[in-house]
C-alpha cells in the first residue's frame, strides 16, 4: 500500500473507500446483523458513531502512511496508550501519576527518534557510525530495491497525523468493547461499524474523484491488485478476527508491550523482505523506549495488594463504571 500510494500519487481517501466498500459487504454477508436477536438502539447508535471514528482513523492512518512511511505509522498507532495517562488523571489514580507522565515522555521521545530517522538505514546514527568506521558509503543504490522509496527526516509536527490516528484507533476499540461484551454480538456490531465508516467516507472519495486527485497511471502499476487485496484482507478483515482471538484467548490487547514485541518482530521480517530503508539497531532502540513508555503509561498501581492488573489503556478505560463519553 505504501509503495502504491508513493508511486501513483493516488488519493488516500479514495483508496481507503475502495477497500472498505468490499470489506463492509463481506462483513455484512458473514455476520448478517439483521438476523438473530434484535439489536437495541443503545448498541446500534454507538456503533454508527464508532463508524465515524473508524473513518477518521483510516483516513489519518493512510495520510500518515503516505507521508511518514510504514514503520513510523505502525509504531505511532501505539500512541493510544496515552489514554492510560488520561484515565489516571480523570479517575483519581494520582498516586503514581508521575510514572504515567514519565511513560508518556518516553513515548514522545521514541516518536521523536522515529521522526529523525533513527529506524532508517540512511539516517540512523548507528549505521552512519558503522559505515564511517569501515570507510563505506552510507547506502549503496545497489543494496536498495529498485522500487524502494528512501524516507526523509521529519519533524514532530509531521508525526501528529499518525499519532492522532493511533489515539482514534484506541478510542474505537474502547467504544466497541463497551457496547458489546459477547463475541457474537461484537462481530455483528463491527459489521455495522465498518458499513457506517464506508458511508461516511463516500463523499470524501467522490470529492477526490471529481477533483481529479487520483493519478492516471494507477492501472499501469503491476502490484495495484496486491495493494488493494492485501489491505482488504489483512488491514480490514483479518485484523479484526486476529485481534479478537489474541485478546480473548491470549489476553494480548493492543497498546501493550507484549503486542508491540510481536508486532516489532513481524515488522523486522517484512522490512528486510521488502528491502526497505531500515536500520535494525535504531528500530530496536525506538521499540525499547516505546515499550517502556507504554508499560509505565498503562499500568495501574502495582504496589497495591491483589493480582488484578490491566495490560493496556483500553482495558483501563473499559473497566471504568462511567458511561460512554457524549
Amino acid at each position: 500500500m505504501y509503495r502504491y500510494l508513493i508511486q501513483t500519487g493516488s488519493s488516500v481517501g479514495l483508496f481507503i473507500f475502495c477497500c472498505l466498500l468490499p470489506s463492509s459487504l463481506l462483513f455484512l454477508a458473514m455476520q448478517k446483523p439483521w438476523k438473530g436477536r434484535p439489536l437495541s438502539n443503545q448498541q446500534v447508535v454507538p456503533s454508527i458513531i464508532n463508524g465515524v471514528i473508524t473513518a477518521l482513523y483510516f483516513s489519518m492512518w493512510g495520510k500518515g502512511l503516505k507521508s511518514c512511511g510504514p514503520v513510523r505509522t505502525i509504531l505511532a498507532e501505539y500512541a493510544g496508550a496515552v489514554l492510560g495517562v488520561l484515565s489516571a488523571a480523570l479517575y483519581g489514580q494520582g498516586k503514581h501519576l508521575w510514572k504515567k507522565v514519565g511513560g508518556l515522555v518516553a513515548m514522545m521521545l521514541s516518536f521523536y527518534l522515529l521522526s529523525r530517522g533513527w529506524a532508517m538505514g540512511t539516517h540512523s546514527p548507528f549505521d552512519i557510525l558503522f559505515c564511517s568506521k569501515l570507510n563505506l558509503k552510507l547506502r549503496s543504490k545497489e543494496n536498495l530495491d529498485a522500487e524502494a522509496h528512501p524516507e526523509e527526516i521529519l519533524g514532530m509536527k509531521d508525526m501528529i497525523v499518525p499519532i492522532i490516528a493511533g489515539i482514534l484507533s484506541a478510542l474505537r476499540r474502547v467504544i466497541a468493547r463497551r457496547v458489546s461484551l459477547k463475541n457474537q454480538l461484537k462481530r455483528r456490531l463491527h459489521a455495522i461499524t465498518i458499513t457506517s465508516a464506508t458511508c461516511f467516507l463516500f463523499p470524501v472519495a467522490m470529492w477526490d474523484f471529481i477533483t481529479g486527485s487520483t493519478s492516471d497511471s494507477t492501472s499501469q502499476l503491476p502490484f495495484s491488485a496486491w495493494a488493494f487485496g492485501s489491505f482488504i484482507l489483512f488491514g480490514v478483515i483479518l485484523v479484526f478476527y486476529v485481534d479478537s482471538i489474541a485478546e480473548e484467548r491470549l489476553h494480548m490487547v493492543f497498546s501493550s508491550p507484549r503486542h508491540l514485541m510481536v508486532a516489532g518482530g513481524c515488522m523486522i521480517i517484512l522490512e528486510i523482505f521488502y528491502q526497505m530503508d531500515f536500520s535494525l539497531p535504531g528500530f530496536l532502540l525506538c521499540c525499547i523506549i516505546l515499550g517502556f513508555g507504554i508499560y509505565e503509561a498503562t499500568a495501574l498501581e502495582r504496589s497495591k495488594k491483589g493480582t488484578q492488573h490491566f495490560d493496556s489503556s483500553e482495558e483501563m478505560l473499559d473497566d471504568m463504571k462511567s458511561p460512554l463519553p457524549t
